[in-house]
């Protein structure tokens, strides 16, 4: 048997939101583990430093390289100072997986102006920040991969029209980033996640909430932050070296069907 490589080995990534509390496993802390497995030296950045470091005594357990970075990415120079730090600490950046996301429900009549903002602010605006100040960066070690988290509310109604637009405007974002540096070599694809269970909406789930979620979808099987970091990692690997502007679903196949014409498998009636 032929070992391979580590496939991130001699790359340095920067993970937002790379910490996360509470039950299940958020999709930056899985990403940061599964990159650093494979060879990655991975910035973690967090606005709450102690969950960073607790996603890094996980990385430093199983012989990986990491360090934290305390910063709001709402703010244009802690992002500048995120790079930066990459930059001091391991001499390049090659990998952005912009994480960071809030969750806002209600209709453009029930929301708030100042929840309105907020929701735009940290979902979307942390991205452009966050790939300020890391393209010209990536562009002097001659390119890499940007990876934004967007969900399957940006491409269908979702009961949040707050996170809906904001998820929807990652997907235009990353449409038009991926054309803007194709040319400086750097790649940047969205993953569209479905119900996955994380410590973001556990707080609201209850045993028939997560059984109701789970039938939802054509595979019937609860997806986790694990499945999104999975596919960061293909996204930020070379094996998708020509893979660029796309929207990953990582639902289950929900984005496949549609309620009306569907009822999950096992309910249905055959003619």
């Amino acid at each position: 048997m032929v070992e391979r490589a580590p496939r991130l080995e001699g790359k340095v990534a920067i993970i937002t939101g790379a910490g996360s509390s509470g039950e299940g496993i958020g999709n930056g802390r899985a990403a940061a583990i599964l990159m650093a497995r494979e060879g990655a030296k991975v910035l973690l950045v967090d606005q709450v430093e102690d969950r960073a470091r607790e996603t890094l005594q996980i990385i430093e357990s199983e012989g990986g390289e990491a360090s934290t970075f305390q910063g709001d990415m709402t703010k244009l120079d802690d992002c500048e100072g995120m790079a930066q730090a990459a930059i001091d600490r391991y001499g390049r950046v090659d990998i952005l997986d912009n994480n960071v996301g809030i969750s806002q429900r209600g209709t453009v009549v029930e929301v708030s102006e100042a929840d309105w903002d907020r929701v735009m602010n940290v979902n979307l605006k942390t991205m452009v920040l966050a790939a300020k100040a890391v393209i010209p960066r990536m562009m002097q070690t001659g390119g890499g991969s940007i990876i934004n988290i967007s969900s399957i509310a940006g491409m269908r109604a979702h009961m949040s029209t707050p996170y809906t637009a904001s998820k929807a405007g990652v997907i235009g974002l990353t449409i038009s980033m991926a054309a803007d540096h194709a040319q400086d070599n750097i790649r940047v694809n969205a993953i569209a996640p479905g119900l996955v269970y994380t410590p973001m909406v556990a707080p609201r789930m209850d045993d028939d909430l997560r059984q109701y979620r789970r039938n939802s979808a054509p595979m019937q099987v609860e997806g986790t932050g694990w499945d999104v970091g999975y596919a960061a990692l293909y996204l930020a690997s070379d094996e998708a070296r020509w893979v660029t502007g796309i929207v990953l679903p990582v639902d289950a196949g929900l984005c496949a069907v549609h309620p009306g014409t569907y009822t999950p498998m096992g309910q249905q009636t055959r003619y």
